[in-house]
């Protein structure tokens, strides 16, 4: 069985990415998850270039990894200077690791533009530095920068280049799209003239500037190509390198190729996400495999396919790569979707029952005054509850006032105060508090005058709060919608509030957020709900009478 080599640049080349700075421990982090997910190579830097990876080389020796080599990168040595008194090879000495990274001209428009040398010293150059590296007892690999375009514009001298690597024995050769504008067709075409030059082993380095990072990537495999390098997430300079996380989803799952076990392709989706994290970037929804829409479904005719099997829209199964399906709520749904998204919170609507007809002309009519479900989870469940007549508020606003006031001395800053009015029961809790904008204040009051009651909602966190102008026509005074994002210890959830006052809909989501998060929390509350749905009658002559009279109240 063929076998592949996988080779992590996120540390170096995914960190030149714009906005992305890692800290030595992030890197020791990331490190970590990489041995865990299988990777062979994980390059750690250039420790010639920065005193920051110099460290993390040193810490790095402290660490006991399962399978994963740590690389040191670096260039070919300058030109007119030995390998051995360069101090850029030196520093790759001084990293300590066990595999060398260099990188070299390939193209001779680079080499008389950007090296400023001849052809004949930069071949040289190249032949000096790897068979030096290789007298260390090194595994040394070589990157073949800008290979692709050099190709195509002189193929001997490209050729020359990769071959003096070979002949001074770099390990393997790994050929570079380092500007991302090469197709997969002419990518094919080359390797293959490239195998039949070169017996030392081959690898790829995609771009992704023309979106064919992946696909180059698969197709370099595909035509013999057993080395193939990349970031999580597609990190990197300029539009980012090829994404490892759908090669090695493809490499398992489309190739058919033993190298990851089930556990470690389980591991994919949860990895991502914790270097998104580490790299303080936000995940991006719409990635292949581990994206939080790979297996989102929208359409009802998709979900009621969805609901019979997931194949129907399904390209693998989100189980395999640690993701999960979601069922999205909207005006293109039928009643599948309810029943899906039903099924998932463990309610028990029936898919020709009222009910569920009840929901979805609920749902299309909020959503064609704006509303907006998709990211709202916890406003579509509650919407459920509500629609199933087994819902009952946990408190109900009586009034409340927020105060704007602008101090005319000191900071200059804004003073919030919002006063809220609550009825718990038959309990009046009247208390206020100040933040540092309206919503903030009236998250604060709220929480004020529940925590007593509900001690739980210390742990619901706000962590996302967006507002969307729904008719820009309507100027200062239209219509917006909130979306707020919470999580406790448990889960997180989306709600969402539409209102021409940016208050009343910032408090209605508001409100959504923290009742849904104490419902949520195993509390007597929510498992009255779910009891009193399945006491419900479903027998087909169920009546047009005992259909309950629903009335969604705005505030």
């Amino acid at each position: 069985m063929k076998s592949i080599q996988v080779y992590d640049t996120t540390l170096r080349d995914g960190a030149q990415r714009e906005g992305i700075s890692f800290s030595v421990s992030d890197k020791i982090e990331v490190v970590k998850l990489l041995d865990t997910l299988g990777v062979d190579y994980i390059e750690g830097g250039w420790p010639g270039s920065n005193p920051k990876d110099m460290e993390f080389f040193e810490r790095v020796q402290d660490l006991t990894l399962e399978q994963a080599q740590i690389a040191a990168f670096g260039s070919t040595r300058r030109a007119g200077v030995k390998a051995r008194e360069d101090a850029n090879v030196q520093a790759l000495l001084g990293a300590n690791t066990p595999v060398v990274t260099v990188v070299g001209k390939s193209w001779d428009f680079h080499v008389s533009h950007a090296l400023g040398t001849t052809l004949t010293e930069n071949t040289a150059m190249i032949a000096d530095t790897v068979s030096f590296l290789k007298g260390k007892d090194l595994e040394v690999i070589y990157d073949a920068e800008h290979f692709f375009d050099g190709y195509h514009h002189n193929p001997a001298y490209a050729l020359e280049t990769i071959r003096a690597a070979a002949d001074h024995g770099a390990d393997c050769i790994v050929l570079c799209d380092t500007n991302g504008g090469t197709l997969p067709l002419d990518l094919q075409q080359i390797i293959r003239e490239v195998g039949r030059e070169i017996v030392t082993p081959l690898g790829i380095h995609a771009h992704n500037d023309c979106g064919m990072a992946i696909a180059n990537s698969i197709i370099a495999i595909q035509n013999g190509i057993s080395h193939v390098q990349g970031t999580i997430n597609g990190y990197g300079e300029r539009c980012g390198n090829a994404d490892l996380c759908a090669i090695i989803a493809n490499i398992h799952l489309k190739l058919n190729l033993d190298k990851f076990t089930p556990e470690q392709l389980q591991n994919l989706t949860r990895i991502s996400k914790i270097i998104a994290e580490l790299a303080n970037m936000i995940p991006q929804d719409g990635q292949p495999y581990v994206g939080r829409n790979a297996f989102t479904h929208k359409g009802g005719i998709h979900v009621d396919a969805v609901a019979k099997h997931a194949r129907t829209y399904e390209h693998a199964s989100p189980e395999n790569v640690g993701n999960k399906r979601r069922i999205l709520v909207s005006e293109l749904s039928g009643k599948s979707s309810i029943l899906f998204k039903d099924r998932e919170n463990e309610l028990s609507l029936i898919k020709n029952h009222p009910e569920a007809r009840q929901v979805l002309d609920i749902l299309k009519k909020m959503e064609h005054e704006g509303y907006q479900f998709e990211g709202a989870e916890g406003s579509f469940e509650l919407l459920v509850w509500k629609t199933m007549q087994t819902y009952k508020p946990l408190f109900k606003l009586e009034a409340f006032r927020l105060i704007l006031d602008k101090e005319r001395q000191g900071n200059n800053s804004y003073h919030v105060e919002a006063t809220i009015k609550l009825r718990v029961g038959d309990r009046v809790v009247h208390t206020a508090a100040e933040g540092n904008g309206p919503v903030n204040a009236m998250d604060n009051a709220l929480r004020k005058a529940l925590e007593e009651i509900y001690p739980q909602i210390r742990e619901i966190k706000l962590v996302d709060y967006k507002v969307r102008v729904l008719d820009g026509k309507g100027g200062t005074g239209a219509v917006v919608r909130v979306l707020i994002t919470s999580q406790n210890k448990h889960k997180r959830w989306g709600t969402v509030g539409v209102s021409e006052n940016i208050i009343e809909a910032s408090w209605l989501a508001l409100v959504d957020s923290i009742e849904y998060g104490l419902l949520c929390e195993h509390s007597p509350a929510v498992d009255d709900i779910k009891k009193a749905i399945n006491e419900i009658p479903w027998e087909e002559e169920y009546i047009e009478e005992n259909q309950p009279n629903v009335s969604i109240n705005r505030m």
